[in-house]
């Protein structure tokens, strides 16, 4: 509903639908892919596994290492990221400080995190991984772009918000519910990428402590308007898209994802 409120408001007869595709099944779907597609939105964790079938990406992808868009066309098929712009304008527009941050997960979606938090000033990130070992990739990001990288294990609790005034959670809302009970008195800012269902049992508690919860459907939106202007070559009204996205996610959920 979110793209085709968009492609409505353009003028454009497109269709946007999810189509269901494992990562062993991504190469042969890409082949059967025709010359009327425009192109496609990638989902964890063909994020990743699409960066070889590529015939060429953005410096911003090769950077992260995740690729959330392709773009068909007579360049074939050409990957890019607009989840970092996504969480850099969510954060932006809730007013979030600069300073240290906690990232939750270790994948692709942790490391576009990482990406936005460094282009909004941060220069120390903390990344909690239930696999530790998985995190390589982000430390090679980390030293690529000039942040100081630590990774430890599945924390307890979160810290507050003089300890890390950010908090984004990349992971879906059941690995984080544990979590829950351990949101210190004086919580900061946190982004959670989770937004079906909204709120989230974290959110909750993160709210209740006097902390900003920002929803992770503005990152949802704004990387489908990043995604848009990449197929149509124009830039969608932002409040079209937003209140086509919010009806959706009422009508799913019952509940007014603010």
């Amino acid at each position: 509903m979110l793209h085709r409120a968009a492609y409505a408001d353009l003028g454009l007869d497109w269709r946007y639908d999810a189509v269901e595709v494992d990562e062993g099944g991504l190469a042969g779907f890409l082949d059967r892919v025709g010359p009327e597609w425009i192109g496609l939105s990638l989902t964890m964790p063909l994020k990743r596994t699409v960066l070889p079938l590529l015939d060429d990406c953005s410096a911003l992808v090769t950077l992260v290492g995740a690729a959330n868009t392709v773009v068909l066309g007579p360049d074939g098929r050409v990957g890019h990221n607009t989840d970092v712009a996504g969480i850099v304008t969510a954060l932006r527009g809730s007013g979030a400080p600069v300073g240290d941050a906690v990232v939750l997960g270790a994948g692709a979606t942790a490391a576009s995190a990482v990406a936005a938090l460094a282009e909004l000033g941060t220069r120390s990130v903390l990344v909690h991984a239930r696999r530790p070992g998985s995190a390589a990739p982000l430390r090679a990001l980390a030293e690529a772009i000039g942040i100081d990288l630590a990774v430890a294990g599945w924390p307890d609790r979160m810290p507050d918000r003089g300890a890390a005034p950010i908090v984004i959670s990349t992971v879906p809302s059941g690995a984080s519910l544990g979590l829950a009970a351990g949101v210190p008195k004086q919580p900061g800012w946190l982004l959670d990428v989770a937004y079906d269902p909204w709120p989230g049992e974290l959110v909750l508690a993160w709210r209740a402590g006097g902390g900003v919860a920002v929803s992770g459907d503005e990152m949802l939106l704004h990387q489908a308007v990043g995604q848009v202007a990449l197929w149509a070559g124009r830039t969608p009204d932002v409040a079209v898209m937003r209140a086509a996205l919010h009806a959706e996610l009422a009508r799913r959920t019952g509940a007014n994802p603010v």
